[in-house]
C-alpha cells in the first residue's frame, strides 16, 4: 500500500516486455491525462459561451 510506502517501488503490473516500472510512472501518467482532459473541456466552454480564460460568467 502506497501509504506505508515511496512512489519509488515497483508496481504490482507489469508492461508486454516484463517491466514493473516504479508507482511514480503511472500515477505522472495519470496527472498527464487529467491535465490534457481538463484543457478539453475548457475548449468546449469557451466554443459554447465564448467566454475564455477568467471572464466572469454571465
Amino acid at each position: 500500500m502506497l501509504a506505508y510506502s515511496n512512489l519509488d517501488q515497483p508496481s504490482t503490473f507489469a508492461t508486454p516486455s516484463g517491466e514493473r516500472p516504479d508507482l511514480r510512472r503511472p500515477l505522472i501518467d495519470t496527472i498527464e491525462e487529467y491535465l490534457r482532459h481538463t484543457g478539453h473541456a475548457d475548449l468546449i466552454c469557451e466554443a459554447v459561451d465564448g467566454l475564455v480564460g477568467n471572464d466572469p460568467r454571465q
